[in-house]
Order: structure tokens, then sequence, then C-alpha cells
């Protein structure tokens, strides 16, 4: 007989204390997760910094925050049981939270790859001391990272670009500016015909250039195309994205060694950001040595998708600019691209191709 008491005292007993943590455990109860940056390279480290407080006189014998995790952020190695990232890529952190108490816990990630990743969705799950009961609330935070392109170096961007790179640098101090006139003078054997200052001929009664002077703020402007083939229509295999990856990269390097420069940089592109995928909206983020425009730049490249929105084709034969040193990376060349290139070129601009597999292999001028 004083058994079965025995096991209805605890059956109450345990009975009363699921109730009562179902109804206090998350009260007077406040969770918080921020990153150390908002923002990293590939293959660097972030922080993940949770913050849990109970002001209650309650303590709460489990509490579960989880929440899902791109597999491209890996955590660093685990310390307990109590942290892990499952088959599903699920992140959990339990916790033992006592009265009045604030724990506070760190997480290294490792950024794999270049993304933006929202991580600010988390359910919180507190239940009481034998299990029987649980109680889940779902947060929002604000808790967003962009990882941005690695930076190649001299060797891992390849000759064509590098060579490219180098040409802009001293065009910089050497290249006469088509837009800029300084004076005129006649015609001497060997001028461009597009350089004859027509008013200036009917004037003097004889043929006049001008004669420009040498740009101080040159534009570099890097055309991403995202098509693997020339009469590609689905979406890319793994190791054709990962091709575009490196073209992604490249283009992340240029813009930031110009900028390092002192030019005016610009990227555009046939794909589409996050969140646009459908819309039909291609990236055009326009020239510019502003104090954040390198950070634009690299926002944009980690927020693009390796999706073509349009045809790249369709692309450049829209695409209209004058007086800037361009870059195209494509992973092909094509007999429209060349077309396209020289009439880029008669507007005013340089003009080059980088042909782009894992490693750049050859250069095309228009």
């Amino acid at each position: 007989m004083n058994a079965v008491w025995v096991v209805v005292s605890a059956a109450i007993i345990a009975g009363l204390q699921s109730i009562i943590f179902s109804i206090f455990n998350l009260r007077s109860l406040s969770y918080r997760r921020f990153l150390s940056k908002k923002h990293v390279h590939e293959g660097e480290k972030v922080q993940l910094v949770e913050e849990i407080r109970n002001t209650k006189l309650l303590p709460i014998p489990w509490l579960r925050a989880e929440s899902r995790i791109s597999p491209y952020l890996r955590f660093g190695k685990q310390q307990s049981a109590e942290r892990e990232i499952s088959a599903e890529q699920y992140h959990k952190s339990v916790f033992f939270v006592a009265p009045f108490k604030q724990i506070t816990r760190k997480h290294e990630i490792t950024c794999l790859h270049r993304g933006f990743y929202d991580i600010g969705s988390v359910a919180l799950t507190a239940g009481d001391m034998f299990a029987l009961s649980s109680k889940t609330k779902q947060l929002k935070y604000d808790c967003a990272l962009e990882v941005w392109p690695k930076l190649l170096t001299e060797e891992e961007l390849g000759t064509p670009s590098t060579r490219w790179q180098g040409e802009m640098v001293v065009r910089r101090y050497i290249m006469p500016d088509p837009f800029l006139i300084e004076n005129i003078r006649s015609y001497v054997q060997g001028d461009p015909m597009r350089d004859i200052h027509w008013r200036a001929t009917a004037r003097t009664g004889e043929l006049q250039v001008k004669v420009h002077d040498y740009t101080a703020d040159p534009k570099v402007f890097v055309i991403l195309n995202v098509q693997a083939t020339e009469n590609q229509w689905g979406e890319l295999m793994d190791y054709e994205q990962e091709t575009i990856e490196y073209g992604i990269r490249m283009a992340a390097t240029l813009c930031s060694r110009a900028i390092a420069y002192g030019s005016e940089a610009g990227f555009a592109s046939n794909a589409c950001l996050f969140g646009e995928k459908g819309q039909g909206q291609t990236i055009f983020v326009p020239a510019s040595r502003s104090s954040d425009q390198h950070e634009q730049l690299l926002s944009v490249m980690s927020r693009m998708l390796v999706h073509f929105e349009i045809s790249f084709q369709t692309f450049i034969d829209n695409f209209e600019i004058s007086g800037a040193d361009i870059l195209i990376l494509s992973a092909y060349e094509s007999e429209g691209i060349r077309r396209r290139m020289r009439e880029i070129e008669l507007m005013g601009n340089s003009i080059n191709l980088v042909v782009i597999d894992k490693q750049p292999e050859k250069e095309v001028n228009a």
C-alpha cells in the first residue's frame, strides 16, 4: 500500500511540476542572438553569440534554442553534446538556466562559401524536469551575414587579368581621355578621323583635330557572364557553377584593386540578386570611387545568384557606357560577343574579354 502511495505521490508531484514549468518557463525569459561581424570574406571566421537571461525565481530545467543553418556555415569543433549540427543542418544549443542567471555562449563559424545568410529565426523550447511537457516560442532577429567573395592573389588571378589590371593603372596616367579636350590643332596624317573638329574645320577652311587631355579619373567596369555556354537554357551543374564562382572572385579582386588605385569601379552581370529570381532584374552597379563603393560592390557580389535572368548577348547588346576600361569575364567567347565588343569600343571605351575556366587561359581583344 505504501508503494502505491509513493507512486501516486510521485505522479502528482511530476504532474504539478510539469504544469508549473509549462506556465512559467518562458516567462521573464529573454533571448538574444547576434553576429560579431556583419560581413566576412570566404574562408574567414565569425562568432554567433547567444545571450539568455532568466529574471525570475523559478529555474529552467532545460532550454533548447534551435535554428536552421546553411551547410556552408561550418561550426567549430564541438565542445559538448549540447552543441551540434545535425544531418538536417539544424543548430541546437541546450541550456540549464538558474534563477536570476544570464548565460552568454559564443559559437565560432567558418564561412565556406560566398552568399547571404539569414540566421535570425530561432525556436526556443523549454521543458520540465522529467520532460513530460514542453513549450515552444518562435523568435526572429536581425541576424544576417554577408560572405563576400574571396580576393585572389596575383597567382590565382592569372596572367590575362593581371595584365589588364596593369594596363589600366598605366592608362590612368597616359591614356588620352576622349571627353577632355585641351586644344585644337591642324590635322596630321595618321590622326583618327573621330578626332576631327568639324566646326573648327569649317571656320578655318582646313582640317582641325581635337587635342585630348590625359585622364586623371579612369573608369573601370567589370562585366560578368554567368552563362556557361552560349546556348545554355537550364540551371548550371555544380562544376559549372564553380567556374562562375571563380569569375565572381576575379571580378571582386579587380574591382577592389581598381578602387585601391584611385579609379572608379563598377560591376554588371546578367545574373540577379537573392530574392529577385525570375523578375528580369539584372545587376548594374554604376562606377564610383566613393568611400562606400568597395563595400557596395562586394555586398552585391555576395548576394548575387548564379542564375542568368536574360541571355548574355541580350544583356551586352543593351549595355551602354562610354569612357571606361571594360573587362568582360565569360566562360566562353562567341562572334556575337566580339561584334558587340567592337561596337562598345567605338563608344570611346577600351574593352577586353577574359575567358574563364577556373583558371583564366586566354584573353581576346575586340
